[in-house]
């Protein structure tokens, strides 16, 4: 549906159809379109769309992320990117560039403080968010997600009818009936606008202990899945509560990236699975790739497969939180023959936010392996480059590395909390 200048009235004219072909355009430059939305608020939608856009730019897909709330802007906190400002000259904006893959727009980067209401009719939002597909410099895209406020109202039908009939909606509920019902709408939303469901994600699916694993159903089971048996659509997966999401969103570091191994996670991977298949991405009984497998260098054919494990250690011995230590141990191991090759005692700089992080990367570490990492910490090596194993017990870096690498490496809690 295409919005009209003043001047010709809801009629034709030369600026309307200079307008389409901008638009036109701009769209054409992306490969798919996903539509992140619910008919509920408070089911964890911008979580969800913020991590698939970020599984996606870690799997090597080039990606835009698009924040349409305009009330409620979520996308700039949960990335750790508020203050920032776009670059505007006349005819373009330039989005917030997160990583070298994912780019960023969203209203929260233009409101001048927290406390400013927008207070904004249907036609003005919808004026915002046509001009933030085609006039922000996207470029080339293999993915643009769209983060929706909740419901079935101007934003996200502007949204769909914009990006056109082939973008594809994910569907975001939680498993309890009073969400299930307006999720509903959302799903006979879609069919009435005439775009495809990719499939309904359940978010809040349970409660993994931190201490012996079991799942506990905080609300009844399976309203996700069986809204999706009852309107026929594709059941994407099931997300259980973690409380680290709520740290995440609140500190500003991407889950999936941090805590590539919990269960949440896990499930975050199996969600982006059949939209990577959708871009040709994975062959059948492949899994997607996720901070925990995408980030470790790749070497040129024919030379030696080298990786090198940064361990802090004090009095010779693994120091139980990275911060604290002594020096840092830079354990050098071949991966084909899972020999350690050398060891190099460094001493670390002041330990002061960020620091740590960047230096370790400029070592050429492709992991640090320790006893206890903050979140934050966790994040910032992460977007270094260099994995993290936390929950390490004690002993000699070479032991530890060894026992790495021969998968026998006993990890237990992180100790560290913050």
């Amino acid at each position: 549906m295409s919005e009209h200048c003043s001047s010709c009235a809801g009629g034709s004219c030369e600026n309307c159809g200079s307008k389409d072909e901008k638009l036109k355009n701009t769209l054409s430059k992306i490969k798919h379109k996903l539509v992140v939305l619910s008919g509920k608020g408070g089911v964890g939608k911008s979580t969800v769309a913020t991590n698939i856009a970020v599984s996606l730019s870690l799997a090597g897909k080039k990606v835009g992320l698009l924040d349409v709330d305009v009330h409620g802007p979520s996308v700039p906190r949960l990335l750790s990117l508020k203050g920032e400002h776009p670059h505007v000259e006349k005819d373009y904006m330039e989005p917030i560039q997160w990583s070298p893959n994912l780019w960023v727009m969203s209203l929260g980067f233009m409101i001048p403080s927290d406390k400013d209401a927008v207070i904004w009719r249907g036609p003005v939002k919808m004026g915002l968010i046509r001009q933030f597909i085609e006039d922000v410099a996207w470029g080339d895209l293999d993915f643009l997600v769209v983060d929706c406020p909740p419901g079935t109202g101007d934003e996200p039908m502007s949204a769909m009818q914009l990006l056109g009939k082939d973008a594809q909606a994910v569907i975001v509920t939680t498993p309890q009936g009073v969400a299930v019902d307006d999720v509903r709408r959302s799903v006979t939303f879609c069919h009435q606008l005439g775009n495809p469901i990719l499939g309904i994600v359940e978010n809040m699916g349970g409660f993994v202990c931190p201490k012996c694993g079991e799942v506990v159903d905080i609300f009844p089971p399976g309203g996700g899945e069986d809204l999706a048996r009852e309107m026929n659509v594709n059941f994407l997966g099931r997300i259980p509560i973690d409380p680290e999401v709520v740290r995440a969103g609140d500190e500003g570091y991407v889950y999936v990236k941090v805590h590539h191994e919990s269960e949440a996670a896990k499930a975050m991977g199996r969600i982006i699975k059949p939209i990577l298949a959708m871009a040709g991405s994975l062959q059948d009984g492949t899994q997607p790739p996720t901070a925990s497998n995408s980030q470790a260098p790749v070497k040129p054919q024919g030379e030696a497969s080298t990786m090198k494990i940064a361990i802090p250690i004090a009095n010779g011995l693994l120091c139980m939180h990275f911060g604290h230590c002594e020096q840092f141990a830079m354990v050098s191991v071949d991966e084909t023959t899972k020999k350690v090759l050398g060891t190099e005692f460094l001493n670390p700089p002041p330990h002061e936010p960020g620091v740590l992080p960047k230096w370790v990367a400029e070592q050429g570490a492709d992991l640090v392996i320790t006893g206890g990492m903050g979140a934050r910490a966790q994040s910032l090596f992460t977007e270094a480059g260099v994995k993290v194993l936390v929950g390490a017990q004690g002993g000699s870096p070479e032991e530890l590395a060894t026992a790495f690498m021969n998968g026998t490496l006993k990890t237990g809690q992180n100790i560290c909390d913050h």
